[in-house]
């Protein structure tokens, strides 16, 4: 059973940075991609960052130059790293594995 848990989400002001974590227990991480979602109050889910399992990445045009997917294999966990943070980005991030598996989530606020 696949089982992914995120962390690092938190409060920032804005142009801050956050780096989420998402860990997956299992063997099938590095054969899948995965990603970033998130859900922003009073709207639907929407993807942020994408990376395959060999290494490429997609990102949605809101947060390009400012976000950062990337993986370790070797640890079975998934990165965002979040740079200049606005307060549009506050939301509940979540992480996605393959199309089956979704992580608790973790809150980001983006306020001064």
């Amino acid at each position: 059973q696949v089982q992914l848990v995120e962390s690092g989400g938190g409060l920032v002001q804005p142009g801050g940075s956050l780096r989420l974590s998402c860990a997956a227990s299992g063997s099938i991480f590095s054969i899948n991609a995965v990603g970033w979602y998130r859900r922003a109050p009073g709207k639907q889910r929407e993807l942020v960052a994408s990376i395959t399992s060999g290494g490429s990445t997609n990102y949605a045009d809101s947060v390009k130059g400012r976000f950062t997917i990337s993986r370790d294999n070797a640890k079975s966990t998934l990165y965002l790293q979040m740079n200049n943070l606005k307060p549009a980005d506050t939301a509940i991030y979540y992480c996605r594995l393959s199309s089956a598996y979704w992580g608790q989530g973790t809150q980001v606020t983006v306020s001064s």
